[in-house]
């Protein structure tokens, strides 16, 4: 008599932060329907994102359920306000640096898990180096979660290996990506490094730069990646990736499309500051292919001053819009959107506007008919659940990150957006852009020949993307 096999355990590790909690979620979603069992770690406070968000899912996961463990944050050891345990609660490059240090010490509540349940893998965020470590010990692989794509780590590659900025004379002058498949203009001023070399800000850069090479060397030692991509979207880049820098990664198609009911849309994240009912009769009572949805993640900080010019621009613009605002804390302080709006605006914008403050539903929004543009920070989850619904209808406003590198591939490769005008590398507050700007990037996408252009050119690579899916 055979053996019974045993079925794939593999442990899941996301970072404390919506933009990598959300989809490492899906990706639980992915390795269950595919009879993997899965077992997701996080912190008490985290828990909650993460149980709401299975909940939707449960009974389609009969015999396949995805298990939550928690283990306690190290907020006293770490320097963290206790009731602190997600990135997106901080309001500085100190506590932000706090943090990701903090994490540091989660590596013996990672042992404990290994060892209760002896996995076949270990799949973990990026910024746990410690992970690489873990998974030898137990002799299993390690393979690392990139929320990114791969268009994004080739010239994050080609730019630390060349280093192209230093051949230019000033932080505006524009430089190409050298060895990439396309021509790709940068400035200095539009990377992390050279935007963190500020007056005051080379303490935070150093702790950065320790905390990211550490992130790095241990992507070196791990079996492999995970991409929330698919092949047929940015195939040059895949192999690139795979070829000429010589990585081994698994593209796994884009895992927010295992969310396909209302409800799963709905709960997907934190808990929506909207009802559900008033979000979708809004956007039933708009024409087809008709409205703006604008939103910058949620981690992005906006001024007072540009909540109020962001709000001039979608005026100015002619436009139905959603512009979804999230809780702003501004050097210390709770900015209120009502205080800072223009003189009546919602009461002018009434029958044209919906503004959602704080978390909203994302996928059920961008799913809507009525939806036609996105205007994005470019973080890669937003870049690609609009894509997936709406391609050839960004307007990109980068902020942070790798943001600059993913508005490259929306408006120089892929072709289908518009540049809003950011210049300048930010951590996490948008830039100061005129109303002007907004409301020509907003038009440009939604009105005239050149909305046509891009709208045909996004048919296509819908195309291809539903051949890759």
């Amino acid at each position: 008599m055979y053996a019974k096999l045993q079925r794939l355990h593999v442990v899941l590790f996301p970072f404390m932060a919506p933009v990598h909690m959300i989809p490492a979620i899906d990706v639980a979603k992915f390795f269950t329907t595919n009879h993997v069992k899965t077992t997701i770690i996080t912190t008490p406070l985290n828990a909650p994102i993460i149980i709401n968000s299975l909940q939707s899912t449960a009974n389609k996961y009969v015999g396949f359920p995805i298990d939550v463990e928690n283990v306690p944050f190290p907020s006293k050891e770490g320097g963290i306000p206790e009731g602190i345990e997600n990135l997106d609660q901080l309001n500085s490059d100190e506590m932000t640096i706090n943090f990701l240090k903090a994490t540091e010490l989660l590596q013996e509540s990672l042992e404990q898990i290994m060892e209760k349940y002896k996995p076949n893998c270990l799949v973990a965020d990026m910024f746990y180096p410690f992970a690489s470590v873990v998974a030898a010990k137990f002799n299993v692989p390690r393979l690392v979660f990139h929320g990114t794509s791969y268009f994004a780590q080739c010239v994050g590659h080609v730019m630390m290996k060349y280093e192209p900025q230093k051949l230019v004379s000033s932080d505006d002058e524009e430089f190409v990506v050298p060895e990439i498949p396309h021509e790709i203009r940068l400035t200095r001023s539009q990377l992390v490094i050279d935007a963190m070399k500020g007056k005051g800000k080379h303490e935070a850069l150093e702790e950065w730069m320790k905390i990211f090479c550490s992130a790095m060397e241990a992507k070196e030692r791990s079996y492999g990646i995970i991409m929330n991509r698919f092949y047929e979207l940015e195939p040059e880049y895949v192999d690139y990736y795979t070829k000429v820098m010589g990585r081994m990664a698994w593209h796994i198609s884009p895992v927010s499309l295992c969310n396909r009911e209302k409800e799963a849309k709905f709960q997907r994240g934190k808990d929506s500051s909207i009802n559900e009912h008033e979000c979708l009769k809004w956007l039933d009572s708009k024409k087809p292919k008709s409205v703006v949805y604008v939103c910058f993640g949620s981690v992005v900080k906006v001024s007072s001053l540009e909540l109020q010019e962001i709000a001039m621009g979608l005026e100015a613009s002619e436009q139905d819009f959603i512009w979804v605002v999230r809780r702003n804390i501004i050097d210390g302080e709770e900015v209120n959107i009502t205080d800072w709006l223009p003189h009546e605006f919602e009461k002018r914008m009434k029958e044209k506007g919906l503004i959602i403050r704080g978390w909203a539903p994302q996928m059920l929004i961008l799913d809507h008919e009525a939806i036609r543009a996105f205007v994005t920070h470019c973080g890669w989850n937003s870049t690609l659940d609009g894509g997936l619904i709406i391609w050839g209808s960004f307007g990109t406003w980068p902020v942070g990150g790798e943001k600059f590198y993913s508005e490259k591939l929306v408006t120089q490769v892929l072709r289908t957006g518009v540049a809003i005008g950011a210049r300048n590398w930010n951590r996490v507050r948008s830039e100061n852009i005129k109303p002007k700007n907004v409301m020509e990037a907003i038009r440009r996408i939604m009105v005239g020949e050149e909305a046509l252009e891009i709208k045909k050119q996004g048919k296509e690579v819908e195309r291809i993307s539903k051949e890759g899916r």
